[in-house]
C-alpha cells in the first residue's frame, strides 16, 4: 500500500467534498480546474485505501430520546489502550481516543434512550477493567458539528460554485424530532449513512422502489437534516496534527456567547453546550504546538466570560463517528445505523 501522503489536488479534493459532499464527479473537476477522470481515480484511491469515505451524519434526536454524553476516564497505570479498546466495541460509543491531561481516555457515547442512561454510565462504563473514575457532560445543545469543518484550500469563486451542490454551514437547521421518517426514509437514511455519494439509481435497487421515487425520499431525508452528508478522513492526514479537547467553564450569562464564538474559530470540529464540570466543550484541531499555544493565549483569551479551562489533548483515536481508525485509515464501521436499531427493522419489514 503506498504512502498516504496527499498531495495539493488531493487536499483540494477533500476540501470541495467537504463542501459539497454529493457533488458529482464531472462538477467537482470543473470547480477544481481538472478532469473528471482524474477527479475520479483520485477519489476512488483514497477510498480505496481507506483513507476517505463519504458518510452521512446521522441527526440523533431523530432516532433517540437521550442526549450524546462527553466521558472522561482515569485508569491505572497501563490500563489506558485496553480501557479505550473495549469501549471502541460498545455500539453506543460514538468517538474514544487516549488522551493526556485531565483524562486518560475521553469519549462521546451516545444511549439508544433515557432508560440506558443511569446503568450506561455507573455500571457499564466503571465497570470496564482498568477504569478507576469517570466523569460525563451531558450534551445541550451542539453548536456546530464535525460535518462543517472544512479545509481552507478554496477560493470564494470555488466555494460559490459549490454551494448549489450541498454546501454545509454550522447553522444548518438540525432534523424535527417531532416529524418521524417514514419508513423508506428510515431506509433511505441507512443506505446514505453508510454511502452519503449513493445515486438515485443504486438507491432505487436497494430500496426496490422506481428511481424519481428513491430520488425524492433521499432528498427528503437530506433536507430535513434526517442525514447530513460529511467527509471522514483523520485530520493528521489534513496537516492538522494536533487534536484536543477544551472543556471551559464559563459565566452563566456568556455560555451561549462563548460557544457562539469558538463554533466560529477554523480550529472547531465540534463545539457544543453541556451541563457537568464545563459549560462548553471545544474539540479544535490545529496543525502545530504553535498555533495551539496562539488559539489559548491570543483567540481564547479574547473571549469575555471564561473563567477555567481543562485541555485534554488526543494522542490516539480508536474511533470516530462510529468508525474504527488506524492511524488515518479507516476501518469498519461499528453498528449498522447509531441508535435507529429498531427503527431500521421496522424498515426492513416494511
Amino acid at each position: 500500500m503506498r504512502d498516504p501522503s496527499l498531495d495539493d489536488l488531493d487536499l483540494d479534493l477533500v476540501a470541495a467534498l467537504q463542501r459539497a459532499p454529493r457533488a458529482p464527479i464531472n462538477v467537482l473537476a470543473d470547480v477544481l480546474g481538472s478532469s473528471a477522470s482524474t477527479i475520479g481515480r483520485r477519489l476512488h484511491r483514497l477510498q480505496a485505501e481507506h483513507l476517505l469515505r463519504v458518510v452521512g451524519q446521522v441527526d440523533w434526536a431523530v432516532f433517540s430520546d437521550a442526549n450524546p454524553r462527553h466521558v472522561w476516564l482515569r485508569t491505572d497505570p497501563g490500563r489506558s489502550v485496553g480501557v479505550a479498546q473495549r469501549l471502541a466495541e460498545r455500539p453506543e460509543t460514538q468517538l474514544v481516543a487516549l488522551t493526556s491531561g485531565e483524562a486518560d481516555v475521553y469519549c462521546v457515547v451516545h444511549p439508544t434512550g433515557r432508560d440506558q442512561v443511569r446503568d450506561l454510565l455507573t455500571r457499564v462504563i466503571p465497570s470496564v477493567e482498568g477504569v478507576r473514575s469517570t466523569q460525563s457532560d451531558l450534551v445541550l445543545r451542539p453548536v456546530t458539528r464535525a460535518d462543517a469543518w472544512t479545509l481552507d484550500r478554496l477560493s470564494g469563486r470555488q466555494t460559490a460554485d459549490l454551494a448549489r451542490y450541498g454546501h454545509v454551514t454550522a447553522a444548518a437547521a438540525p432534523a424535527d424530532p417531532a416529524e418521524p421518517p417514514s419508513a423508506h426514509e428510515r431506509a433511505a437514511a441507512r443506505l446514505l449513512y453508510r454511502d452519503a455519494r449513493i445515486g438515485s439509481g443504486e438507491l432505487a435497487r436497494e430500496l426496490g422502489v422506481s428511481q424519481s421515487t428513491a430520488y425524492r425520499v433521499a432528498q427528503s431525508v437530506l433536507e430535513r437534516g434526517v442525514i447530513r452528508p460529511r467527509v471522514e478522513v483523520e485530520p493528521p492526514l489534513l496537516g492538522m496534527r494536533l487534536e484536543v479537547i477544551l472543556s471551559l467553564t464559563t459565566h452563566p450569562g456568556a455560555i451561549t456567547h462563548v460557544a457562539d464564538q469558538l463554533a466560529r474559530h477554523p480550529s472547531a470540529r465540534y463545539v457544543s453546550v453541556v451541563a457537568g464540570a464545563g459549560s462548553v466543550i471545544h474539540h479544535g484541531v490545529f496543525r502545530d504546538e504553535a498555533a495551539l499555544e496562539g488559539f489559548l493565549s491570543a483567540d481564547l483569551a479574547a473571549l469575555p466570560g471564561v473563567t477555567g479551562l481543562r485541555v485534554s489533548i488526543m494522542l490516539d483515536v480508536l474511533r470516530r463517528y462510529w468508525i474504527k481508525r488506524t492511524g488515518v485509515r479507516l476501518g469498519a464501521a461499528g453498528i449498522p445505523f447509531p441508535g435507529a436499531t429498531v427503527a431500521m427493522e421496522e424498515a426492513e419489514g416494511a
